[in-house]
């Protein structure tokens, strides 16, 4: 599936309800800024180029790049291409997450007996959908604030994000893009500081000041 980038893509202000997605779209150059208006809330990033959908954001092969599984300031993200999609050009929590895939709906029917419960990959992909984009080109998650850390032996350790209110991540769209930002519905455990709570999501010509 392709789609065109109109040249004047605008400027977009979306405000990111808790347990909820909303879908953008931006040209190379432009820069998309996710904030956290409230402190602690996980926003699951996910991207695909424009003009090609089968392209899209990897974090298995951003991860291989890196060779590290947390980006620094400067960083590419890269798509299963292993293209340069965006680059890391602020951030102000140093702690994000490039592991885990995003909730959906059988892990709280099997794990938490709730087979309703909203989730992201759903939300993601209902955002999606406008562009012709179904479930299962929805990329695995760049989960921003997301706070994961692993001990000696290699386990997972979840702790609320270390992002205060006002808090922001920037990057630059290097292709045109497509993309979306779930504001994490996962609200059984400490992940999102024991509460959902909205983003907001920019997309500029220019970066923020």
């Amino acid at each position: 599936m392709t789609t065109s980038m109109r040249p004047d893509v605008d400027d977009q202000e979306l405000r990111i309800p808790p347990a909820e997605a909303r879908a953008f779209r931006a040209r190379a150059g432009m820069c998309v800024t996710v904030i956290d208006l409230e402190g602690e809330q996980i926003g699951d990033f996910v991207a695909l180029n424009a003009a090609d959908h089968r392209e899209r954001l990897s974090t298995c092969h951003t991860r291989s790049a890196l060779r590290r599984i947390y980006v620094r300031q400067g960083d590419h993200l890269y798509s299963n291409l292993r293209r340069p999609m965006f680059e890391v050009v602020e951030d102000r929590v140093g702690r994000h997450d490039l592991t885990i895939a995003a909730c959906d709906a059988r892990l709280y029917a099997e794990r938490h007996g709730l087979p309703d419960h909203p989730n992201c990959l759903d939300n993601l992909t209902g955002a999606l959908a406008p562009f012709g984009i179904e479930q299962w080109l929805v990329p695995e998650p760049f989960n921003i604030f997301q706070n994961t850390t692993l001990d000696p032996d290699g386990n997972y350790r979840y702790a609320a994000p270390l992002s205060r209110p006002g808090d922001r991540l920037v990057l630059r769209a290097l292709i045109d893009v497509v993309g979306a930002v779930s504001a994490c519905a996962h609200d059984l455990s400490t992940v999102n500081g024991g509460k959902l709570t909205p983003l907001l999501l920019r997309v500029t010509a220019v970066p923020p000041a």
